[in-house]
């Protein structure tokens, strides 16, 4: 149960801050391992079942957006959301023919290491371009197809997507709090997507018991606080912070593994 409890945290706060979900769900279990704390790293079967619970935290926060492109006949504002959400999405299919090469980079977890330094190295260019004033529905299909292509990036385990989709909106021009906006209306055929497809399997392998939907619940609350704490982010200090935790990390994490 400890281990569920701690996968639920890591995943609901590190899937909307910019520092990657997937790589801290690599490396603090190795972290804990090294503090004497017996917790395996989840496969990426049961990492994508976690999305479950920050999707969950993303469709309550963002229900206005989504009811709105759920209107997408009536709606003009509605209709433009769900058309860069669906473009923009395309490209992160890609990923799914990877899935047995991504398991394998992140056995090596300083490999997740150099991904977070990368991760930080964006960020700081992010903190540069992030200076548009570009509203969300003022969107074109370039720009779907610009972030879309940052989201499919990662894809790799210590890549952040949020960090990714944040920066390549700002480089489109889109106010920094736009881009956050559409960073995580983007993630969410994404996240629901790999997490449906995964938990037939955990469901047939006996993985997806108590423990699961206890760090889904985890997942789910931690994830409506981080978005929240994002946003106030951006307005604030931006994304500098999270860029110089990544690269800290990051550096850490390769010299030690």
């Amino acid at each position: 149960m400890l281990a569920a409890i701690v996968w639920g945290l890591v995943q609901g706060l590190t899937e909307f801050l910019p520092i990657s979900s997937s790589g801290h769900l690599v490396i603090v279990p190795a972290y804990l391992e090294k503090l004497g704390f017996d917790i395996a790293p989840p496969s990426l079967g049961v990492s994508a079942v976690l999305h479950l619970g920050t999707l969950a935290a993303v469709l309550i926060y963002f229900r206005d957006d989504i009811l709105k492109a759920l209107r997408l006949r009536t709606d003009p504002e509605g209709r433009k959301i769900a058309l860069l959400v669906i473009v923009g999405s395309v490209p992160a299919l890609i990923g799914f023919p990877l899935r047995d090469s991504l398991d394998t980079f992140q056995d090596t977890v300083s490999n997740v290491g150099f991904a977070l330094v990368a991760t930080g190295l964006v960020l700081l260019i992010g903190q540069r371009v992030a200076i548009g004033m570009r509203r969300l529905t003022d969107g074109r299909l370039s720009d779907a197809v610009w972030v879309g292509l940052a989201q499919a990036l990662a894809l790799i385990p210590g890549i952040s997507r949020s960090g990714m989709t944040i920066t390549a909106g700002g480089a489109r021009g889109f106010e920094p709090t736009e881009a956050v906006r559409y960073s995580f209306l983007l993630g969410i055929p994404a996240v629901a997507g790999a997490g449906l497809l995964s938990l037939p399997e955990l469901v047939d392998s006996g993985e997806f018991g108590l423990e699961m939907i206890v760090a889904m619940v985890m997942a789910a609350i931690s994830g409506y606080v981080a978005i929240r704490w994002v946003f106030a982010a951006v307005r604030g200090s931006g994304l500098t912070p999270f860029a110089i935790y990544c690269l800290a990390v990051g550096a850490l994490t390769a010299v030690i593994f």
